[in-house]
């Protein structure tokens, strides 16, 4: 049933999303309908967690009124409870079904053809919900998780419509039509199809946004391939970490690897994908106590300074800039490498970075552009010294073009260990023409990830797609790591025969010469010229 309700659910969403397109572009309405998401979530299961409360009070949470005997009390035991066990608090008339039905008004059940007319004003009265949902948290451990967590919807912005009338209109159709939906919340056989869902809309929304899509989201077959590197031959983790960590689907990526993740962590720059992310944990099921995500420069000002972490994945953005500031030869991150990446491209600072919060048990995984691999300069100092002086490099793996939103260049995956069991040789994989062409975008398949994944995890070695290097081939090479370099696919060319081709030339020139006889005959009995 979960697959057959999660494509439902799915196409249910994204026709919701729609009724916003049009108004604004991607990733504008991307943040109001994912928020208005995350907003039904949270009345849902804040409205399951009260029913249960009252259970045997023989009340419903959402008929609790100022008029209910003791409504007062049983108001303040519930959120007392709630802020403890959930993170937050609603109260009855805040919860999403019951504005949903005040903003419909006098409109058809149905959600079409919406009447302005005959809609409630509830804009005022949803912006304070939201900014409530923060508020009840003020003081408590989940302050800082729900933090101005509905900033980018504005409510009151022109493009939801030119007046106050058309925006509530518009509203109050988005929330009729998602207040039909069932979550199934209660349904422990159906608890992970909200979040796929959720995951599905991002990824819709990326795949429509172009070059700025990389900035929250990496393809779901590549997060998979990094989640599975880290996790090789672990059932359980104490912790994962993703120093730019988008909308936070490669932390969630991991955790469907492993049994259990006790804590996810992770640093976003950019304000309103460190909202989604957060959000994008807590429909996920992430108690607030377990994800600790901050909003920052990572390379500039690290907010996990002191932690260690047993897996780390991360697709930072290719080539970034960074300051690249003298002041970091003396951070304890960069400073026993004796050069700093360069100010142009930060590739080798996040690898920096992740290797310094790498726990001596712990696998790290790091998407790059193919050029960190040879470049030379500072970069170059740098893989030398992870190569000669650390041996922290396990494989190097090439992944096909134009595969990621927003950019056609190839990429490559540098898998890390500080306690390596193979320290004699680094695999090289070059999965670069393996892979399935879907309209404008390159798409790695099952049997793709699954050949990456094996080949990495039992380090085989395969003609024309994989290689182990040993440490002292790698230093002939000035540690470059350019793959064609390791792994030979150059394809022979089939060997000519001369001779026999000299006597097909020979053959055909006997019979033209036969032809043109034949056609001389036939117009001279037509007494016409021949053509030649």
């Amino acid at each position: 049933m979960s697959e057959e309700y999660k494509r439902i659910l799915e196409a249910q969403l994204w026709n919701i999303a729609n009724t916003l397109r049009g108004k604004m572009n991607a990733d504008e309405f991307r943040d109001y309908i994912l928020g208005f998401i995350f907003y039904k979530y949270l009345s849902e299961k804040m409205n399951i967690f009260a029913d249960e409360i009252l259970k045997q009070d023989g009340i419903k949470f959402k008929d609790i009124t100022p008029k209910t005997e003791n409504g007062a009390a049983f108001i303040e035991a519930i959120k007392e409870e709630a802020l403890e066990k959930l993170g937050y608090f609603l109260r009855p008339e805040e919860l999403f079904t019951e504005v949903a039905k005040r903003g419909k008004g006098d409109n058809e059940e149905d959600g079409q053809n919406f009447d302005e007319s005959k809609t409630n004003f509830i804009l005022e009265d949803l912006q304070k919900i939201l900014i409530n949902i923060q508020l009840s948290t003020m003081g408590t451990e989940s302050e800082e998780d729900y933090e101005n967590l509905f900033e980018d919807m504005d409510l009151n912005s022109s493009k939801l419509g030119k007046t106050p009338e058309a925006r509530n209109a518009i509203i109050a159709k988005v929330l009729t039509h998602l207040d039909k939906i069932d979550f199934k919340l209660n349904d422990l056989n159906e608890v992970d199809v909200l979040g796929d869902a959720y995951e599905y809309l991002i990824g819709q929304f990326a795949s429509g946004a172009g070059k700025k899509a990389g900035e929250f989201y990496t393809p779901q077959q590549v997060s998979s391939i990094l989640a599975k590197l880290v996790t090789t031959g672990k059932q359980k983790l104490k912790s994962v970490y993703d120093p730019t960590c988008g909308s936070g689907s490669l932390l969630l990526r991991v955790a469907r690897e492993v049994e259990d993740v006790s804590n996810f962590y992770g640093q976003e720059m950019n304000r309103t994908t460190y909202n989604l992310a957060r959000m994008n944990m807590i429909l996920h099921g992430v108690h607030y106590r377990q994800f600790d995500i901050k909003q920052d420069d990572t390379l500039e000002h690290p907010q996990h300074i002191d932690k260690q972490f047993e897996a780390i994945v991360a697709n930072p953005p290719f080539s970034a800039q960074w300051s690249a500031n003298p002041l970091f030869t003396s951070d304890d991150r960069f400073s026993q490498y004796g050069r700093l990446a360069p100010s142009s491209k930060a590739d080798f600072a996040f690898v920096q970075h992740m290797i310094y919060h790498l726990a001596d048990n712990g696998t790290m995984a790091i998407v790059l552009p193919h050029g960190a691999l040879f470049r030379g300069g500072a970069e170059q100092h740098i893989r030398k010294y992870l190569i000669e002086n650390k041996n922290f490099l396990d494989a190097v793996i090439g992944l096909p073009a134009n595969i990621f939103y927003g950019t056609s260049i190839p990429t490559c995956i540098l898998v890390f260990k500080k306690c390596r069991e193979n320290p004699d040789d680094i695999l090289f994989i070059d999965a670069s023409q393996h892979f399935e062409k879907v309209k404008t975008q390159n798409v790695l398949r099952k049997q793709d990830i699954d050949l990456i994944v094996e080949t990495y995890r039992n380090r085989t070695e395969t003609p024309k797609y994989s290689k182990k290097a040993t440490l002292e081939e790698i230093a002939k090479n000035d540690y470059n790591l350019n793959i064609p370099r390791y792994v030979d696919t150059f394809e022979a060319e089939e060997n000519i025969d001369i001779e026999a081709i000299a006597q097909e030339i020979k053959a055909l020139d006997e019979t033209m010469a036969t032809t043109d006889k034949t056609i001389a005959t036939f117009c001279a009995e037509l007494n016409i010229s021949t053509p030649f």
